[in-house]
């Protein structure tokens, strides 16, 4: 196989692995939230951690390998305005999935122990929840942003 169509098959399917899991999970772990059962929280924010494990955490690192693969089979150089702006909006994804990780953690554990105590869901979940919830904001806009730039490939003034 043409190593410039290996390289972009799989830099477009880790960037859809990446996109469509951090869409599916954020809407699940949303519905799940407005449920306010805490055992569909527990067991919906157990799975969402799972995905973040299995599906989030490959394609995050395959993304910039297959970037920088494909940026040296096709002579772009690596200071382009483009894909500095990628390399920038990529990086504050990052910044903001980090801790969003620890917090659907943080956010399952206290579901648990609240359905295995019959009680409500405390309110560090909840304020776990709403850090989470704004965390995926800038992250979304930064990787859509991201796409843009991989299409549209603009001359930047840097």
């Amino acid at each position: 196989m043409d190593p410039y169509l290996l390289a972009k098959w799989l830099h477009i399917l880790s960037s859809t692995v990446l996109f469509g899991t951090g869409i599916g999970t954020a809407f699940q772990m949303v519905w799940a939230m407005s449920s306010n059962d805490t055992r569909v929280i527990a067991r919906v924010a157990g799975g969402v951690v799972l995905a973040d494990w299995l599906f989030t955490t490959p394609a995050g690192l395959a993304q910039p390998a297959t970037g920088l693969w494909l940026v040296w089979l096709t002579g772009y150089d690596l200071t382009e305005g483009w894909l500095l702006a990628t390399y920038a909006l990529y990086l504050l994804a990052f910044i903001c999935w980090a801790p969003v990780v620890h917090l659907q953690i943080r956010i399952r554990d206290l579901a648990r122990e609240a359905a295995q105590n019959g009680q409500e869901l405390p309110q560090a979940a909840r304020r776990a929840y709403a850090i989470w919830f704004a965390l995926g904001w800038p992250a979304f806009a930064a990787l859509t942003l991201v796409f843009w730039l991989m299409i549209a490939k603009p001359d930047l003034w840097f």
